[in-house]
């Protein structure tokens, strides 16, 4: 089954792959064989800085909301037992202080398409019932379509180090927002958490570990290069956006 064939979405695949490819082409004379993970790196530059608006809405929100989380604390403590009315109260507040709950979710659903179709690119054995040429592309003997879980297990040395190098990557990721996430939580009301979640909580930033190891390695790349950047770009934004007042990185550490 050729998903590249189908109308709507194959024309696009088709346009994707060709583009991809053109970039990998060019960037051959000065990548040599890591031409094609520089091309999916820079194209995920390139991406992550025009989400950058939708970004900064997303901390402008969050400050909204860590400002409101007091009145927030006050109506979960007065209307716990009815939640239909804490409901409808919640977004009231929200709408009186105009922030919106689902600010924060721009920049990750405006990828979405870019990712799911960078995953089509690379997943497809043909491109309009020809071969893929990307999936020829490899790196230390790992193919450009492969997932890295599968390239550790049945390759060599060079998949221990890719497979290692994408894991150390999204590992430091997940440290640096769980870190701003605690530095977030100081000097706020403590939300009631049910004790099943909570221990999922400390998880949630190392959750991209396992798509990346499950998606081809071109793909993995993007999670491993985005999720870096998320990382370092929150508390610069948070620090520019917020003022000194709200954002000091160091107190209470660790």
């Amino acid at each position: 089954m050729d998903i590249t064939t189908w109308p709507l979405i194959g024309p696009l695949v088709q346009l994707g792959a060709a583009g991809l490819h053109e970039f990998v082409d060019l960037l051959e004379p000065l990548a040599a064989a890591g031409a094609a993970a520089l091309a999916v790196a820079l194209i995920t530059l390139v991406v992550r800085a025009l989400l950058i608006p939708l970004d900064v809405r997303m901390v402008r929100a969050e400050g909204a909301r860590r400002r409101l989380a007091p009145a927030l604390a006050a109506l979960r403590t007065r209307w716990k037992k009815k939640p239909e009315e804490l409901q409808r109260r919640t977004m009231e507040l929200y709408r009186d202080a105009g922030v919106s709950p689902v600010a924060g979710f721009g920049s990750m659903l405006a990828q979405a398409p870019i990712v799911s179709l960078l995953y089509l690119v690379l997943a497809s054995p043909a491109i309009a019932a020809e071969p893929n040429p990307l999936r020829v592309e490899e790196l230390l003997g790992v193919g450009f379509g492969e997932a890295l879980g599968l390239a550790v297990v049945t390759g060599g040395a060079g998949a221990i180090v890719l497979t290692a190098s994408v894991v150390v990557l999204l590992t430091l990721s997940g440290l640096l927002q769980r870190r701003a996430m605690r530095m977030l939580q100081q000097g706020l009301p403590t939300p009631e958490i049910p004790a099943a979640i909570a221990p999922m909580l400390g998880i949630l930033p190392f959750i991209a570990i396992i798509p990346a190891l499950i998606v081809p390695f071109g793909a993995a790349i993007y999670l491993a290069v985005s999720s870096l950047w998320s990382a370092i770009e929150r508390p610069v934004l948070r620090r520019v956006l917020w003022g000194e007042t709200e954002w000091r990185p160091g107190e209470g550490d660790e």
